[in-house]
């Protein structure tokens, strides 16, 4: 009895030292390193951004029908918003025609321009996914330190989600790419970045965005370079200002403070009769959430209020004197002297005119003395005029923008164009030049034979006597509500009788 119970006993311990011993459970646990936990966990949050252009001259637009070559391009992107904003390089997106967007679950979505800052080089775009998208967890770059591990997520070369790792290399480096771009304070690292990862995230061991990669040393091998994240969320913050995109501002000017361990935003001042000041924040505030969101900087703050109702109220809770106090916010209390409409799309750092923290052209200014009473009368009545002759020549009748539809069209809303605004098409005359070329009531006229169309005295400009009379066609470029595209062509100007008084078509 004895032999078989130390039998037994040899033969248990023999198979619990086995199972002790199983390398499959060993190297399970030290495979999942910090930066495998890193991955899982932004990949949701990466998306992969291909576009395709025209090749055409921008000068000879297109007529309805044709099918003209394709140029394709890639890039990434970095979801900011689970609304379906997502952050990207301006380069990847720029004058191009269409834009698809491919989440890591192989969902692809068509891709809208929002806003831009040309100088910062970066964008913002929208899908539609019909659910909220999961937001990509934002870090600070201000605690970097050299040969912290990185990593870069992005579709390199069209590879898509290629994930490479590295260090940080350096930081503060000032990068002249060509006459036109040039980037100050970027990161250096030398996880591989290659074309198609541009707009996409480099990241830290915690899977926090710490920079958006913007650009290689051609020639070279590993010298990638990437805007830091505490930089470029400033640049957001404008770019999704509800300002430009809502028409209803809040009011705040604020600062960004930031750290490993803390991450702020700090009131600096409150626009006097603003819906900020009517709320009750003050100089000084700490704002920690808005609408059960928290608030870590100023680009959290933008998207807080972004999609609101005039008059919606919202919880608004900060922190003064180092206590919490809870207010309500109501969107649009008051009016503000600049409106959406008034905000140019291209939010170029070098403007000096700002609202709160969004940067406004210098052309934005609201001081600008207005034209006399017997001008304004005198414009109207040209006006009229050339809407009249609009109606005559081509069965088109315009109407101003609303500021907001002004601002959709800066915006790409409608498809990326180089154009501010427009005119409305209220309708369109059976069998007019118009009608015949495809455009419809609703669509918004942006540009004729190269020229903005804002105003009657745009497009008595272009429409001139003088002008027409050298050519025989007009090009022209809309946009239509529900196309992420816009529409070229050209009218017919054969058989049109112009004179000095009056400009019609021929019978």
């Amino acid at each position: 009895m004895s032999g078989s119970k130390t039998r037994a006993s040899l033969i248990l311990t023999i198979l619990f030292l086995s199972l002790q011993a199983d390398p499959s459970h060993a190297v399970a646990a030290s495979r999942e390193t910090p930066l495998v936990k890193a991955v899982q966990q932004c990949r949701q949050s990466v998306v992969n951004i291909n576009t395709e252009r025209y090749t055409a001259d921008d000068k000879e637009p297109r007529s309805f029908g044709q099918k003209p070559r394709k140029v394709t391009g890639m890039g990434t992107g970095i979801i900011v918003d689970e609304r379906g904003y997502i952050v990207t390089n301006y380069h990847v997106i720029q004058d191009v025609d269409r834009i698809f967007v491919t989440m890591d679950d192989g969902a692809t979505f068509d891709g809208r321009p929002v806003s831009f800052d040309r100088r910062k080089d970066l964008a913002i775009i929208r899908i539609d996914a019909g659910e909220p998208l999961t937001v990509m967890p934002m870090g600070t770059s201000s605690d970097l330190m050299l040969a912290e591990t990185v990593f870069a997520v992005g579709n390199a070369y069209g590879y898509e989600h290629t994930i490479t790792s590295g260090i940080v290399s350096a930081l503060n480096r000032d990068v002249e790419v060509d006459e036109t771009q040039s980037y100050e304070n970027l990161i250096q690292t030398d996880a591989s970045i290659n074309p198609g990862n541009s707009g996409g995230p480099l990241l830290n061991l915690d899977g926090e965005v710490v920079g958006i990669n913007v650009a290689i040393r051609a020639g070279a091998q590993r010298i990638g370079f990437a805007i830091p994240i505490d930089d470029a969320r400033r640049s957001i913050a404008r770019l999704m200002s509800v300002e430009r995109l809502n028409g209803m501002p809040h009011g705040l000017t604020t600062t960004d403070m930031k750290s490993h361990r803390d991450h702020r935003l700090v009131v600096d001042s409150v626009a006097s009769g603003s819906s900020s000041e009517k709320c009750g924040v003050k100089p000084g505030d700490i704002i920690l959430s808005v609408r059960g969101l928290t608030i870590h900087d100023g680009t959290d703050l933008e998207r807080s209020l972004l999609d609101l109702n005039p008059g919606e109220a919202v919880d608004l809770v900060l922190q003064r004197d180092g206590s919490r106090q809870s207010l309500k916010y109501i969107a649009g209390a008051a009016s503000s002297t600049i409106t959406a409409g008034s905000v140019a799309t291209d939010v170029d750092s070098k403007a000096t005119a700002s609202v709160t923290t969004v940067a406004l052209p210098e052309s934005s200014s609201v001081n600008v003395a207005g034209p006399s009473e017997k001008a304004e009368k005198k414009s109207a009545a040209t006006g009229d005029a050339v809407l009249t002759q609009v109606w005559e020549l081509f069965g088109l009748r315009l109407m101003p923008l609303s500021d907001r539809e002004a601002a959709q069209v800066r915006g790409g809303f409608y498809g990326a164009t180089r154009y501010n605004g427009g005119m409305k098409v209220a309708s369109v005359r059976n069998s007019s030049l118009a009608s015949r070329h495809g455009i419809r009531t609703g669509d918004i006229l942006v540009g004729m034979d190269g020229f903005e169309t804002l105003s009657p005295e745009n497009i008595g400009f272009i429409i001139g006597e003088e002008r027409l009379r050298n050519t025989t066609s007009l090009s022209f470029l809309i946009v239509r509500p529900g196309n992420s595209v816009p529409l070229q062509g050209k009218l017919d100007l054969t058989g049109v009788r112009v004179s000095s008084t009056t400009q019609t078509p021929a019978q």
